[in-house]
């Protein structure tokens, strides 16, 4: 018999710690041992632990990571709705247990009652990022700073792809990593309520191309040229809120775009090229030769048309401010081909901005009216979450909004 990883025994069991009296879903108050079991920084790796290395991003700080974090190969947006009863004390609990995991397991450490420690030895960049939608707000008793997306003409939205009280997006560059965690976190949310929604995406694999370069959409793009740098002031301005309980937190609007690329494989490269405004090889702009070239959009033909049409999403999409931008943190997905030989295939399209009504609102309503990329692409999923700071040793994510 395998012996007990460094984070398990027979004193700390999962199912002790989430259905032991602690736990208060109709709002009863927590315990003070167990709240403190929750809330203490993991302790030394046993030894014989697998060590984190290079691949463990850091967890604790003022941001949360999977933001600013270079964006890894695999992902999955967990949704969850509460149940009926949880209060702010009952999320208070459940934002303790998350963020104790997912600190543990980020640094390539086991969960706390994880059967199978072997599998958390291995982080590969894990990032576990958390939003509060408006259910979690009104469940808390404290107004929502977001809503849902107005409609768009161009949406087809399904219910089971959109909404969710709280979202976990969390990223790897190996799948089982990813896999696990979610296990993981998805034992700790059980007792607060119900799956909504599991999205995985992909982008190419780690060490397939230089670390920094643009990935690629399913529809060939380059996507996320225009995303400001990290460690550039334009960044900060653009995601990064400064007052308030969210300050050092941001808003993320996750967007399931459905590719028809039945249709877009019957265009030619020409035509596809006009629609994006970019050239499919390089991403360079049609006015320019580079990738990060600036389009530019006063430029014409030798027969007076624009060089960059009109609808081009390019320029539907161009932003000239950039504390008006978005960074966009996009995954592809790909199910598995129906009787008809057709895969459900797209982007799960995840933008960051400090502002989404004074942001993302104004680019989606441009895209909405006239962007002929509308040809090939289908809203069907949408969700608008707040994301709160990160917090440090001792703290969970969310304490700055659930303390107020």
């Amino acid at each position: 018999m395998a012996e007990p990883g460094p984070d398990t025994g027979a004193a700390v069991s999962r199912r002790r710690l989430l259905a032991g009296g602690a736990l208060a879903v109709g709002g009863a108050a927590l315990t003070g041992a167990a709240a403190g079991s929750a809330l203490t920084p993991p302790p030394p790796a046993a030894p014989g632990a697998v060590p984190a290395g290079p691949a463990a991003e850091p967890f604790w700080g003022p941001h949360q990571a999977g933001i600013a974090t270079p964006p890894q190969a695999h992902a999955v947006f967990l949704a969850l709705d509460l149940g009926p009863g949880v209060d702010r004390a009952a999320v208070v609990r459940l934002m303790r247990l998350l963020t104790d995991d997912a600190a543990r397991l980020t640094q390539g450490r086991a969960a706390l009652g994880d059967t199978e420690p072997e599998l958390a030895g291995q982080p590969a960049r894990l990032t576990v990022t958390f939003g509060f939608g408006p259910g979690l707000f009104r469940a808390v008793g404290l107004p929502s700073p977001v809503a849902p997306l107005p409609p768009f003409g161009i949406d087809r939205l399904e219910d089971r792809w959109s909404g969710g009280d709280l979202l976990v997006q969390i990223c790897a560059d190996d799948p089982l990593t990813v896999a696990h965690a979610h296990r993981m976190l998805v034992k700790d949310a059980r007792p607060f309520g119900t799956v909504r929604f599991g999205q995985h995406g992909f982008r190419r694999a780690a060490g397939t191309q230089p670390a920094g370069g643009t990935q690629r959409n399913v529809l060939g793009q380059l996507d996320g040229t225009a995303n400001p740098a990290p460690d550039s002031p334009g960044f900060a301005a653009a995601v990064w809120i400064t007052e308030g309980p969210l300050s050092g937190g941001t808003t993320l609007v996750l967007r399931r775009i459905r590719a028809e690329l039945e249709t877009w494989d019957a265009v030619d490269r020409a035509g596809k090229e006009f629609a994006v405004g970019r050239r499919l090889d390089t991403g360079a702009p049609l006015t320019g030769t580079a990738e990060h070239d600036a389009p530019d959009l006063a430029a014409r033909t030798p027969l007076g048309f624009p060089v960059i049409a009109d609808a081009a999403h390019v320029r539907r999409a161009h932003v000239a401010e950039p504390g008006a931008r978005i960074h966009r943190r996009p995954y592809n997905y790909n199910r598995a081909a129906g009787p008809d030989g057709r895969p459900d295939t797209g982007l799960l399209f995840a933008s960051y901005q400090r502002d989404v009504e004074g942001q993302y609102v104004p680019i989606q309503r441009r895209l909405a009216e006239a962007d002929l990329l509308n040809e090939w692409t289908t809203p069907i999923g949408s969700g608008v979450y707040a994301v709160p700071p990160g917090a440090e040793p001792g703290r969970y994510v969310g304490h700055t909004i659930l303390e107020t």
